[in-house]
């Protein structure tokens, strides 16, 4: 089921942006089969059964320090259409799986490099992790913390937004290109370019005069009065993001503020701390969902401020279906949807290896050569 029904994804397995990338290919159709190690390495956290990101996939386990796992691993490719891993640079090419070795054996593969500096530049082999590539890209340094200090986004800008949801796109990309060349490319992803790529609109405002600079002092990052978080009487918080004319004469409305110096001066920036400071103590008189009651029916936008398991409660969540259950974990449903060819329900993630004899055999080696791999060691089923 879904809109890659037929393709086949070979995922040489990573953490975060790299498997993010998998996972949503998985969630679209693809076949996705992940290359485990047949030792435990790099870093784990927790039960592999409950790895959202691991979802929907087969396991292999093979020991690409062999030579005869790196020929089993091509075999593979030959009748794939698309390759991911993470490696930093160099280390594909020395294990014998880089690009140019595996299109040799199919020049039809969309081969996906996944990193947080890219593939070239005096950075390209240093290690790193998402906050250190959005530092250096322009995003942190515009980011709010306590006390004014450069904030941490989580990891969502940089490992899934600007790493593994645009390394999902270039593959993307490079399959309906195929479709008229016949051939494949390799899709270089890096997390400082898809981090710095996302700021594109601030680029914008900047070279327009609308955005100023500094850090909670613009109109998106918290300078604004009426684009802010506030909290409320029982220590929970409403999100505010009333910017249009018509949406900031509502909230004034919701507040009982209309006619008001705040409601006749919105784009004062000079008074924005101001306001900011009223609409604190405003907000500070009710609970969140008392607000929320009132306000998130109007044309206000304003809402309430819900954690992970509030989310889930939500009307407007529930009734989408955006937050499932599959495996006994609550968890982001597949997206986005197709009317003809919907994804299906998320599947149990894989232990590391946990398939390897069947999808070596379904994915065309022979019986026999793969109980030899096994017996040999070069191979593991968990």
């Amino acid at each position: 089921m879904g809109v890659l029904d037929g393709v086949k994804v070979i995922e040489v397995a990573g953490i975060g942006p790299g498997p993010f990338a998998a996972m949503v290919l998985a969630d679209l159709g693809a076949d996705v089969l992940r290359i485990d190690r047949t030792k435990a390495g790099g870093l784990q956290l927790g039960d592999p059964a409950k790895d959202v990101l691991n979802r929907s996939r087969r396991s292999v386990a093979l020991d690409l320090k062999s030579p005869e796992a790196v020929e089993v691993l091509l075999d593979l490719v030959a009748g794939a259409d698309v390759l991911l891993e993470g490696f930093r640079p160099g280390v594909a090419e020395r294990l014998g799986i880089g690009p140019d070795v595996c299109r040799e054996r199919n020049p039809r593969l969309v081969y996906g490099r996944m990193t947080g500096w890219g593939q070239e530049g005096p950075q390209a082999s240093r290690a790193g992790h998402d906050l250190t590539y959005l530092a250096t890209a322009g995003v942190v340094g515009h980011v709010e913390g306590p006390d004014g200090s450069p904030g941490i986004p989580m990891n969502l800008v940089g490992d899934f937004g600007g790493g593994g949801m645009l390394l999902a796109v270039g593959v993307l990309g490079a399959l309906v290109e195929r479709a008229t060349s016949g051939q494949g490319q390799v899709v270089d992803a890096a997390i400082v370019d898809g981090g710095a790529l996302q700021m594109a609109m601030i680029y914008g405002m900047r070279a327009q005069g609308l955005w100023p600079g500094g850090r909670g002092r613009n109109l998106l990052d918290g300078g604004a009065p009426f684009y802010e978080t506030y909290r409320c009487s029982d220590g929970k918080y409403v999100a505010v993001g009333a910017i249009e004319p018509q949406f900031y004469a509502a909230l004034m409305s919701g507040l009982g503020l209309e006619g008001s110096d705040i409601a006749t001066n919105q784009w004062d920036i000079s008074r924005w701390p101001e306001f900011t400071a009223q609409l604190t103590e405003v907000f500070a008189t009710r609970t969140r969902d008392e607000w929320a009651a009132d306000l998130e029916p109007t044309e206000a936008c304003v809402a309430a401020v819900l954690e992970m398991e509030e989310a889930a409660e939500h009307p407007h969540i529930a009734a989408r279906g955006t937050i499932t259950e599959a495996f006994g974990v609550r968890q982001p449903a597949p997206a986005p949807r197709f009317d003809r060819t919907p994804s299906a329900a998320p599947t149990t993630p894989p232990l590391p290896g946990q398939h390897t004899v069947e999808a070596l055999t379904a994915w065309g080696l022979d019986a026999d050569r793969v109980e030899k791999l096994r017996a040999a060691g070069v191979v593991s089923q968990a």
